[in-house]
Parts: C-alpha cells; sequence; structure tokens
C-alpha cells in the first residue's frame, strides 16, 4: 500500500467536524488589533474557555483512523498498530495548543510547514510521535497531519476575526485550494485505488471475453453460434494416479496366477476421479493432459470466468478474490520473442486493456498471492522451444511463489514429470464418458429448439433420440465422440444430413468441412463477405496452405501479414478465387465465412481447432508429396493425425512409398520407444490405407506382430509407454490363446488414458480366469464409475476374486449387487468395510490393507456363508480375542495368515473344520514350528507356504504331521 495520498481516506467531510470541535467558535467582526494572537487562543484545550480534553481529542482521531480504515481499497497499515497511531494523532494536534505564532505567520507558513512545526514541537516533549511506528504507518500519520494542517489554515480564514480582517485575499486563495486539490484526489485516486478501478474492469472484460462458448456447427439456420459459457460448459473430469511403490512378494489369493503383479506386490496406488474445475482446490499447481478436443482450453475459460465472480464460501471457493491471467501460449510465441513477464501478460495476450493498467499492477497482484496463471497449450510451442518454455515458466513461479498455477498440454507432448520439480501434480482430462456424451447431446439440441421453428421441434426430438440410440450402439462412433469437438461436429452433422451420419474419421473430416465451408451460408441465404460466393473446392485449397505452413513451422498460431502472403503465393494459380479479389479481401472471406479460421488476437490467425489444420495440412503434404517432411515426423506424437490422414488422402502407389518410408525410418533407430512407436503408427495407417500394395502390407505387419501381442508383461508394459496409439493394434477377444490375451490386457490397462475402456470392456465376458483377473485387479488405474459400469459389472464373477482399492470401489461395488469373492488391498475405513461385508455377505474375502485397517472381526463371525478368509499384512495388534471372532465362523474351511501373527494364532485360535492353511512369510524369518496346527486344526490337509524372497523357509516338526496333510512351499522372489 502506498498511503503517502490519504484524499480518499481523509477526505473533507472527516477532517472539517475534527477542526471544527478542536477550535473555540468567535463572535462575528473584523476585530482589529495590534498585537500577535496565540494558537492556544483559539484552541479549546488550554486556557480559560477549555471545552475539549486530550482524552476527547483522543476520541475524535480515533474516529478519524477508523473512517481511513474502513475506507475501499488496502488498509494503510496494520491491523495491530491502529492504536499506536490514533495516539500519535492525538499527540501530534495537542500540540495546537503549544504553539506561540501569529496567524498570518502560521497561514504563510503553508500547511506542509505548519505539519512539521506541529510535528516538531510534539517531539520536543518526548520521543518521536511515530518512534513505535512501522513504515506504512509513518506515513500514514504525516499524511493524517497534513491534511488536518491544510484544514486548520483554512479554519483560520474563516473563524478568526483578525485574519477575517487581515487575510481576505489569502483565504480566498486558501479556498479556491482546498476545492482543487479535493477534486484533484478525486480524480486522480491513491494507487492501490487504482489499481482496484482497474482490476474491476479487468474482471468483466475477462467475463465477457470468455464468458461464451462457440458450438461448432450449431449455427446453422436459425439457432445460435455462441452459448453463454455457464450454459454449454460441460462439467468435465480429470484422473489422478498416485504413484505406485512395489514391494517384494505376490498377492495370494488373487483367484488364480492371471494377474499381472504375480511378481510382486503393489500398496495403495489408485486413480482417481474429480471435476476438473476443482483441480486447484486440491493442487495449487497443475500440468494438466487432455488430447485434443478434450476441452482443456474450454475448462481454462471456465476457471478465468468463475474466479471473477466465485463466492467465497461456494463450490468454487478457492477461486475467490484470484486474478486470471489467461496466457495463450500459441499467441505468445506467434513471433517467437522471449516469453513475457508479469508486465506484458495482457500486452502478449492481446488484451485491450493492456495499455491502462498501472504501474507494477502484474507484480504487485502476483507478490501477494492472488493470482491465477492460465497456460493454454505447451504443445502448441515448437518442440524446440518448449524448454525454454518452462524455463520461464520455472522462473516465474520462484519469483512468484504463492500463486495457483495451471498449464495444459496434449499427452505426449512433454515428457512424465515435465515440472515435477517446480511442484507440479501431473493430471489428466479424461473423456467423455457414456453419461457424458449422453448429456452433450442433449444439451446440444435443446439450444437448436431454441432457436428453431415450431415445425421442426418434433424433428429435433426425434435426431436428439436416433443419436443417443446410435451413439450407444455403433463401437465406431462411440470412439469419435469422446470431446466435446467431436460430440459437436457429431451432432451438426447428423441434423444436417437428416439422420445420416458418415462412418471413420477421414469421411467425418469431410462432411464437416462440406457443412463449414459452403451448406451452411447456402442454407442461411448469407453470401461471402466480398458479395461473391467461392465454392468449396478452392477455399479448401487455400485453407490446406495455410495450414500446412503452420505445420512445417511447428505452430498452430499465424501473423495475418504472413496468412495473407501464403494466399498470395496461390492467387495467381487460381483464378476462381482471385476473381474476388486480392490476397487481403480473400482472406477476410475465408475468415468471415469458412467456420474453420479463427482470429484470437488483433493480427493472429489460427484455425477453430487443430483437428483441422492437422486433416487439411495432411492433404497439402500428399499434393506436395512430402514424403521425407513426413517420414521424419513418424516418431513426432504431435504429428501422429497430419500422418494418419495422409495415408487416407494418398492414392495406393504414395501410400506405399509414405508406409516403406516409415518403416525405414523407425529400422534406423535403436530399440525402444521411438521405433516401436513409427513401427506401431504405420500399423495404426493401414485403417485408412483402403488399397495397398499386399507386400507393404505383408511388411507393415512384420513390424508390428513382432510387437504385439507382447510376449511377456514386462515388454507389455514397455509397449503401453507408446500411448494410446497402441489400442487401435492391440488384439480383440478371441483372436489368439489365453496368454496372449492377458499380455493385450496388460498392456490396455498400462495405457494412460480413460480411452482404453472401451477396449477393456470387450474383454469382459472372456472365458479365462486370468484374463478376467487382470481385468479386476486393474480398476484402481481408471475412473471409478465408468470401470465399473464398463467392465466390472461385465465380468463373471464365478472363482474371481474382485480388487478393490479404496471406498469408492467398494461402494460402486456394492451399486452391482455385490459380489462373492472380494479382495480389500487399500485404505479403507473398518466402518465402510463392515458396511460391505453385513449387506453383501461374501463367501470369500481377502484383507491385504494397511496395518491402519483393521477388519470388522465381530462382525465377521455373523458370516455364515464365509468359506475363505485372507489376513495379509495385517499389524501386530490382533489379540486373542480376535483370533477367537473367527472361531465363530461356521462354514469357514481356507485361512490365509501372515506368518509373523503365528505366535499368538497358534496359542488362540482352533478351527475343527479348517481344511486349507496359507502361511505368507512376509520377511525373514527363523523355522516355523508346523507340529502343532494338527491339533489346532484337526482336518486340515493342505499347508502352504508362500516365502516373499526366493529362500525356502525352515520348518520344524514336519515329521510329526499326518500322512494326509500335504505341505507345499511356493517360493515368489
Amino acid at each position: 500500500m502506498d498511503p503517502s495520498v490519504l484524499g480518499v481516506r481523509l477526505a473533507s467531510s472527516a477532517i472539517a467536524p475534527l477542526i471544527r470541535q478542536l477550535f473555540v467558535r468567535e463572535g462575528p467582526g473584523a476585530g482589529l488589533v495590534d498585537r500577535p494572537v496565540r494558537l492556544s487562543s483559539y484552541f479549546s484545550l488550554r486556557g480559560e474557555r477549555r471545552t475539549l480534553t486530550p482524552t476527547q481529542v483522543r476520541g475524535l482521531a480515533l474516529r478519524l483512523v477508523r473512517g481511513a480504515v474502513a475506507s475501499p481499497g488496502e488498509r494503510p497499515f496494520p491491523a495491530d498498530e491502529e492504536n499506536a497511531v490514533v495516539d500519535a494523532l492525538t499527540r501530534t494536534l495537542c500540540a495546537l495548543g503549544d504553539l506561540d505564532m501569529d496567524d498570518v505567520q502560521a497561514v504563510r507558513l503553508g500547511h506542509r510547514e505548519l505539519a512539521r512545526t506541529l510535528y516538531a514541537r510534539a517531539a520536543a516533549d518526548g520521543p518521536a510521535p511515530d518512534h513505535e511506528l512501522s513504515a506504512d504507518a509513518s506515513v500514514f500519520l504525516t499524511s493524517a497531519v497534513e491534511w488536518a494542517s491544510l484544514h486548520i489554515l483554512q479554519f483560520f480564514t474563516q473563524r478568526s476575526t483578525f485574519v477575517a480582517r487581515t487575510l481576505v485575499d489569502q483565504s480566498r486563495a486558501q479556498s479556491e485550494m482546498i476545492a482543487k486539490l479535493d477534486e484533484l484526489i478525486t480524480r486522480a485516486p491513491r494507487p492501490d485505488a487504482r489499481r482496484a478501478s482497474f482490476e474491476r474492469r479487468y474482471r468483466a472484460q475477462l467475463a465477457a471475453k470468455h464468458g461464451k462458448l462457440t458450438i461448432y456447427g450449431i449455427d446453422l439456420t436459425s439457432t445460435p453460434g455462441v452459448w453463454p459459457l455457464d450454459v454449454a460448459y460441460l462439467s468435465l473430469m480429470y484422473t489422478e494416479e498416485a504413484d505406485e511403490h512395489p514391494t517384494r512378494g505376490t498377492r495370494p489369493g488373487t483367484g488364480g496366477p492371471g494377474t499381472e503383479e504375480s511378481p510382486g506386490r503393489f500398496v495403495p496406488a489408485h486413480t482417481t476421479t474429480h471435476l476438473a474445475d476443482q483441480v486447484l482446490a486440491l493442487h495449487p499447481r497443475v500440468l494438466l493432459r487432455g488430447v485434443a478436443g478434450s476441452g482443456k482450453t474450454t475448462l481454462v475459460q471456465w476457471l478465468a470466468v468463475s474466479a471473477t465472480r466465485a463466492a467465497p464460501d461456494g463450490p468454487l471457493g478457492h477461486l475467490h478474490g484470484l486474478i486470471p491471467f489467461v496466457l495463450p501460449l500459441r499467441t505468445l510465441t506467434r513471433h517467437g520473442e522471449r516469453l513475457p513477464g508479469p508486465e506484458r501478460f495482457l500486452e502478449a495476450a492481446g488484451s485491450p486493456l493492456a495499455g491502462a493498467q498501472p504501474d507494477g499492477w502484474a507484480d504487485h497482484v502476483l507478490t501477494a498471492g492472488r493470482g491465477l496463471v492460465l497456460v493454454d497449450g505447451i504443445d502448441e510451442v515448437p518442440a524446440p522451444e518448449r524448454d525454454r518454455a518452462r524455463t520461464w515458466l520455472a522462473d516465474l513461479i520462484a519469483a512468484y511463489p504463492g500463486n495457483r498455477w495451471l498449464v495444459t498440454s496434449r499427452p505426449s507432448a512433454v515428457r512424465e514429470r515435465w515440472l515435477a520439480d517446480d511442484g507440479f501434480a501431473e493430471l489428466t482430462l479424461s473423456p467423455m464418458n457414456a453419461a457424458d456424451v449422453a448429456s452433450f447431446i442433449h444439451r446440444w439440441h435443446s439450444a437448436a429448439r431454441s432457436g428453431a421453428a415450431e415445425p421442426h421441434l418434433a424433428l429435433l426430438d426425434g435426431y436428439e433420440r436416433q443419436l443417443l440410440t446410435a451413439v450407444r450402439t455403433k463401437p465406431d462412433l462411440g470412439r469419435l465422440a469422446t470431446n466435446p469437438l467431436m460430440c459437436g461436429l457429431i451432432c451438426a452433422l447428423h441434423r444436417d444430413r437428416h439422420g445420416y451420419l458418415p462412418h471413420g474419421r477421414r469421411e467425418l473430416y469431410e462432411a464437416a468441412l462440406a457443412m463449414l465451408l459452403s451448406r451452411r451460408d447456402r442454407e442461411r441465404d448469407i453470401p461471402g463477405g466480398t458479395g461473391a460466393e467461392l465454392r468449396q473446392e478452392p477455399q479448401t485449397q487455400l485453407l490446406q496452405r495455410l495450414a500446412y505452413w503452420l505445420i512445417r513451422n511447428g505452430r498452430t498460431e499465424m501473423d495475418r501479414d504472413r496468412a495473407e502472403a501464403v494466399i498470395g503465393e496461390a492467387l495467381p494459380a487460381m483464378p476462381e478465387a482471385a476473381a474476388i479479389g486480392d490476397a487481403r479481401t480473400v482472406f477476410a472471406h475465408l475468415l468471415l465465412r469458412s467456420g474453420l479460421l479463427l482470429e484470437p488476437s488483433p493480427g493472429a490467425v489460427t484455425f477453430v481447432h487443430r483437428t483441422f489444420q492437422d486433416y487439411l495440412g495432411a492433404r497439402a503434404a500428399v499434393e506436395a508429396w512430402d514424403i521425407g517432411l513426413l517420414t521424419g515426423h513418424a516418431a513426432d506424437d504431435q504429428w501422429e493425425d497430419v500422418i494418419r490422414m495422409a495415408i487416407a488422402h494418398a492414392r495406393p502407389r504414395e501410400r506405399a512409398e509414405l508406409l516403406d518410408g516409415m518403416l525405414s525410418a523407425g529400422d534406423a533407430l535403436p530399440e525402444g520407444r521411438e521405433r516401436n512407436r513409427v513401427h506401431l503408427m504405420s500399423g495404426a495407417c493401414l485403417e485408412h490405407a483402403t488399397e495397398l500394395d499386399p507386400a507393404v502390407r505383408a511388411r507393415v505387419a512384420e513390424r508390428v506382430n513382432a510387437l504385439i501381442p507382447p510376449p511377456n508383461p514386462g515388454a507389455a508394459r514397455e509397449l503401453a509407454t507408446v500411448g494410446p496409439l497402441v489400442l487401435d493394434l492391440l488384439p480383440g477377444p478371441g483372436e489368439y490363446g489365453e496368454h496372449e490375451s492377458r499380455m493385450a490386457v496388460i498392456t490396455a490397462t498400462r495405457v494412460q488414458s480413460d480411452a482404453a475402456i472401451p477396449f477393456l470392456a470387450r474383454y469382459a465376458d472372456t472365458p479365462y480366469l486370468s484374463v478376467r483377473s487382470q481385468l479386476a485387479w486393474s480398476w484402481f488405474r481408471f475412473d471409478t464409475a465408468r470401470y465399473a459400469e464398463e467392465v466390472i459389472a461385465e465380468l463373471d464373477p464365478e472363482g474371481l476374486f474382485i480388487s478393490v482399492s479404496n471406498e469408492a470401489e467398494l461402494r460402486a461395488l456394492g451399486e452391482l449387487g455385490g459380489r462373492p469373492l472380494v479382495q480389500l488391498w487399500g485404505a479403507i475405513e473398518p466402518s465402510v468395510i463392515a458396511e460391505y461385508v453385513s449387506r453383501y455377505r461374501p463367501k470369500e474375502l481377502t484383507f491385504d490393507t494397511p496395518a491402519r485397517t483393521r477388519p470388522p472381526w465381530k462382525l465377521l463371525q455373523s458370516l455364515d456363508e464365509l468359506e475363505r478368509l485372507s489376513l495379509w499384512h495385517l499389524n501386530s495388534t490382533v489379540s486373542s480375542d480376535d483370533w477367537r471372532e473367527l472361531e465363530k465362523i461356521p462354514c469357514l474351511t481356507e485361512l490365509g495368515v501372515d506368518a509373523r501373527q503365528l505366535p499368538t494364532m497358534a496359542e488362540t485360535l482352533t478351527l475343527p473344520e479348517l481344511t486349507d492353511l496359507v502361511l505368507l512369510v512376509a520377511g525373514p524369518t527363523g523355522p516355523i514350528d508346523v507340529s502343532a496346527f494338527p491339533d489346532r486344526f484337526p482336518r486340515l490337509s493342505l499347508l502352504t507356504i508362500h516365502p516373499m524372497g526366493p529362500a525356502d523357509v525352515p520348518l520344524l516338526g514336519l515329521d510329526r504331521l499326518p500322512e494326509s496333510l500335504e505341505v507345499i512351499q511356493e517360493s515368489r522372489s
């Protein structure tokens, strides 16, 4: 706070009553005298006409200080100094009664000199009034005394009979000065007041700019193309996977050998799902990954707008009071210049208020920890420049640590833990699930109905029902409808084509281009922006030139001048486009009417979405036949869609040449992720190769078959690092036997994307227990509700343990009606466990939980259907009474326990019906005496020892066991 000017807080209306009470009122008259007049003769604290005591002056000072503190803006000084400031102001004003000077001299001194005189007089009687005050409070006191002195002089000119006669001119000048100063203060408020005023303007401008959302394709006929954001916004979700911490050993009791992690065990690591707009409530710094069209930019808009109006006690209360800075990196790096510091945030982002911000405002906001910094599109920075962007971020965070930061990126644009050293949590924006898609389709059609004529309402109702059925029943369409962009296009095309939808991505994009480039304006009876029409093909040719320039240069945004230059180079060969006008005119036509270009800031051009840029750029690459450029980027995930669409656009001979080039490029790479990615990319391209030389197809298949299906779990995990691309190539159920199917499922469960769920759901009805076990155990990696609905619900429960790692999963399992075999291996509250087992009464139950989670011992004895119970990794607090509860389970025939519990168990537990006993040896141990087991468990026929290391455990008393008791050691090193 800069309290050097106090006009806003110490207005004349506050000071004048104070001064009036300090001085004695006098009657009218000139009162000509010939001697000096003491100030004390006008002041009521001393002399024969005492009307105010020092205590009363302090009360007036208190009112003045509290009035200043209560005024709008920041506090002028810390709250704990309020009494000290009041005392200091009281001492200084009381000095008026001790000054001996002529009134004329006082007036001529001026208010600042009078204030200094008062201060010096007050200091003469003891320590300086502000000797115990902070710097801010001291500056406040100086300003308050100066302001009071100005009004004291004004009071002289109005009340003193001597001054009224001798200083009429000075009185008039003084009055004019005060009026002008009051007006100046009103016009030029304190710096913090200017900042507050600017922030109000800035918030309003942000809300207006980002408070609307374009739903592409909705703007057919008379329906609106832009919705209010709070109406259109779909509640996105994000997933967070905890770190895995492998420990030695196995996980007995999983219903078979089929789990991926049979050589080792993982302690609680699971995926949780949250509303994306709460992402900054749980983590102050977040790197949020999401595929193209998944809603990253929409989320940035939502957070920015929400921060401008969030209530402190509302669901977005963590955003209350924050100042958003929306920084689209494609705009900031358009010219290749250095990324901006805070003082240039608004200018670099193209804000119209950049020139109006007060000096130091952004620094002031960030230093106070009130910033909400939203950095959108790390993937839209060219790869060589991303490290520079990371350094820029790190420097900003080091300088302004107390703010909230969100950075968005495509999934593979930056490596894992790219910002971990700077304290960023790395989260993933979830694809739309079935409920999200249905909600989007309903909202889309509701918006369309809002502008439709009465005869079309019934048609729209029918289209909505038809499309909802189609996305549920047609797998290809369901795979396309995974993000808001594609859902919007599907809705628009379905309506535009009266219920018919094309198949495949290429056909969908072509149909979208036809709708946006020609049919939209024709059906709305809107001519081109120049008064002339331009057919779809020349528009496409020009747009693909712009797209290809962006792709070649690693950009998603370009200058308008550059765009016009690219178009100008093409016009001599395109007379139909040239007939409209020069390059500037043609560009204006495309910008206004194509529906594919945006001008996010003055002088900048970008495509409405990266998807269209990649599609059109691929077409241009094929026409130019830049095979070297395409194959040279085969390992770059940012070129994945470009290369796939290039294969779709190419003619058969061109396809063969491109795929051969990709295989050669992959063969030249060292073994590892990049080589695998190039080979798998060539395989993924086959779906777009309608016609292809059989020899080339065979070579592609050879490379892919060397990787898929993977031979073992280690290779499966390595293959999963390629990303969602691999899902298109993994074998489906029924194509291979049990081992290959399990490897395919392991790969898919390790792909860090909910896009794997539809693939895994296809395996849910497999007859192989090992595959179903892998599916059941992998629940923790995915969205809890969606995985439960699409996978867990479809698994045959016969012989299958369902692995539950958290309370949400256990509740979701209850909503499915429970399952007879359940393994609990996460930190779950005992009360939640008790509720589940009492309601669904499982037959087999495994506790493999952290030490703080205790089985509901007393409740277990009431489970009259419980046949098998395993208690792994329990802590040492299991008492004799706990073990005795197990004796009350009537049907318990199989028991698994941690060998560390043997001393207490062997002395306490007696189970006449037990036939199978499993001992888990979780660490180094001495010999185990098994001789007492036949007495405790007279029907025991099988004793299994599971050492968690490579060595067998020494067993004592084997010679005293009956021949009917078989002993097995299964070492799991």
